[in-house]
């Protein structure tokens, strides 16, 4: 029986990977800072699904926190076999406006806390020789988007090299970069739907970007970014001046 610690999964895409991989049979490790909503997503799966479910309370921007999650990946009589670095929040895009104490705790959450846990889950996968990590980064990594943009260009980077260099000892690492995504997320920014800027047509499911995350990662797949279209802008975006990336990056929210 697979057990996967996911981060974020008190909603969005991470509630998603949880039920998805509960379907599949998998044992859950489910972290996120709000508890409440964290219990009523593991009751949720515990009711449908017979498979065991385990409740994290952490706040990935505090590093005491992440330590208790980091005891939970390198736990040897409980191994975690699949790692979702979900957890995630947004900031407006005007860093030189922005609270620097809450830019610092963006990277914390987005860069530290994911690199830690990655580092502690690879221990126990390459001692046993299989395992799987999913980094969910964002189609905004490949166009300038404020550190936002950055740190999920960090993920991709990260995510391609690890899973070339361990890939051969059983290890695969995948970066998901999925565009604009109904998560809640943006709401959760203070954005009502339909006030976040972004065409319709632009938005994707959950369901099915999980669905194409998870096919990449069993694949192993360094980068997955699901949808046709955002495949090609990926490709665009990489043509374009800095300046014109730039301006293009500052639509939607």
């Amino acid at each position: 029986m697979v057990t996967a610690l996911i981060t974020g999964a008190s909603s969005g895409l991470g509630a998603e990977y949880a039920r998805q991989l509960a379907a599949r049979g998998a044992d859950l490790v489910l972290v996120a800072r709000d508890l409440e909503a964290l219990d009523a997503v593991a009751e949720a799966i515990r009711a449908c699904h017979r498979v065991e479910v385990e409740v994290i309370s952490a706040d990935l921007a505090v590093s005491d926190e992440v330590d208790r999650v980091v005891a939970r990946l390198t736990a040897a009589d409980a191994p975690v076999e699949l790692l979702v670095n979900n957890a995630g929040f947004g900031l407006p895009l005007d860093f030189a406006a922005n609270d620097v104490a809450r830019e610092v705790d963006h990277l914390r959450v987005h860069v530290e806390a994911p690199l830690r846990l990655c580092h502690a889950a690879l221990e126990g996968m390459l001692a046993r020789g299989h395992g799987r990590i999913v980094n969910v980064a964002s189609v905004a990594a490949y166009l300038p988007r404020s550190t936002y943009g950055a740190c999920k260009r960090w993920l991709v980077d990260f995510s391609r090299w690890a899973n070339a260099a361990y890939a051969a000892r059983g290890v695969t690492v995948t970066a998901v970069c999925p565009g604009f995504t109904h998560t809640g997320f943006h709401e959760r920014m203070g954005l009502a739907p339909g006030r976040e800027g972004v065409p319709g047509w632009m938005w994707l499911d959950a369901r099915e970007v999980v669905t194409a995350s998870l096919r990449a990662a069993a694949k192993g797949r360094g980068v997955s970014i699901p949808s046709f279209r955002y495949r090609a802008l990926a490709r665009v975006a990489a043509l374009l001046p800095a300046s014109l990336g730039a301006s293009v990056g500052t639509r939607g929210r």
